[in-house]
């Protein structure tokens, strides 16, 4: 096979796992059942004040919204960051209003965080990747809490979580960043985030069995959430594995890993299924207080199994009002 036949699997791979993301997140805020006003709040002045895009680095994307709790009085507070979903490509914190509302009223400091989204311009990348966003997400949490504290809220704790590709970025930072966030990482949670990246896990993507097409398409999809080349070779022989460890958050598991609640569906086609029972035994074998919600007749939109999501969002009040006394 010459190089440029070579070459083509691996840019339709990528492209067919953006688009499927795409897709994946139309369909999961398309449906909502009756329950979940519970967890969704319009925004007002009544709540508190909320403080609109606020940077934390130079680039156009590296903003935040701080979302401040109407009581003042208290000598400390919990920060509740949620990251948006988008497939790392598209995507915004406001679309998270509500939720982000929600946890304001509850009475926490509440932010969400944009991150440089990943574009193809003219067959260029503009660098950005699963790796550098989760690095942008890290250096913001400092500048979050100073800009809390600047408006009179002192931050004692926190919790990070988010949606899809949010999730997958809120869980890299509970489990690998945590021990140098500036205040410590009590709870983490969210759904269908991908946690790790073993070839034989994404058959969604065309990566099983030992063909050449196969290791392309890895080669190719890997690589671009990783934001580094990897080779055919290093997929055949398992040192990618390695490599892509700097975004697979269930290898930073430990037993100091902050309590969790997860949601999956069964059938989803867009981030791996199988991944996620490896971040269920995981969290198993570490003794980490979670709540794993394997959702049999959903994809990545969860919108099949109204019941199972709404047991899911009143675990993470449950654990929320646990590690997060107001």
């Amino acid at each position: 096979m010459s190089k440029r036949q070579r070459i083509i699997p691996v840019w339709l791979g990528i492209l067919v796992f953006l688009a499927a993301f795409v897709v994946g997140i139309v369909s999961k805020f398309a449906i909502q059942p009756s329950w979940a006003k519970d967890y969704a709040v319009e925004w007002s002045d009544e709540i508190g004040t909320l403080k609109t895009d606020l940077p934390y680095g130079e680039g156009d994307e590296q903003k935040f919204d701080l979302y401040l709790p109407k009581d003042n009085s208290r000598p400390a507070y919990g920060l509740a960051v949620y990251l948006h979903a988008g497939g790392f490509t598209t995507g915004d914190k406001s679309g998270d209003v509500k939720m982000l509302a929600w946890l304001c009223k509850k009475g926490y400091v509440a932010a969400g965080i944009n991150y440089t989204l990943a574009k193809e311009l003219n067959g260029a990348s503009n660098g950005a990747s699963v790796y550098s966003q989760s690095n942008e997400i890290k250096a913001a949490i400092p500048e979050v809490i100073k800009a809390a504290e600047a408006a009179g809220y002192p931050i004692d704790k926190m919790t990070i979580a988010g949606g899809s590709a949010g999730h997958a970025l809120a869980m890299i930072y509970a489990y690998r960043d945590a021990k140098e966030a500036p205040v410590p990482v009590v709870f983490t949670f969210g759904a269908v985030g991908p946690s790790c990246f073993y070839k034989e896990d994404w058959g969604c993507y065309g990566m099983t069995g030992e063909s050449e097409e196969s290791y392309l398409a890895a080669v190719g999809i890997f690589s671009a959430m990783r934001g580094e080349m990897l080779s055919v070779d290093s997929i055949k022989d398992g040192s990618y594995l390695e490599t892509m460890k700097p975004i697979s958050a269930m290898e930073w598991i430990t037993p100091d890993a902050p309590p969790t609640v997860v949601a999956y569906g069964t059938h989803d086609r867009v981030q791996a299924f199988p991944a996620s029972l490896r971040l269920k035994s995981a969290l198993e074998a570490n003794g980490v207080d979670f709540k794993y919600f394997e959702m049999p007749h959903s994809g990545h939109g969860l919108q099949n199994d109204s019941a199972i999501q709404r047991q899911w969002m009143e675990a993470v009040e449950e654990y929320l009002d646990k590690y997060m006394p107001l």
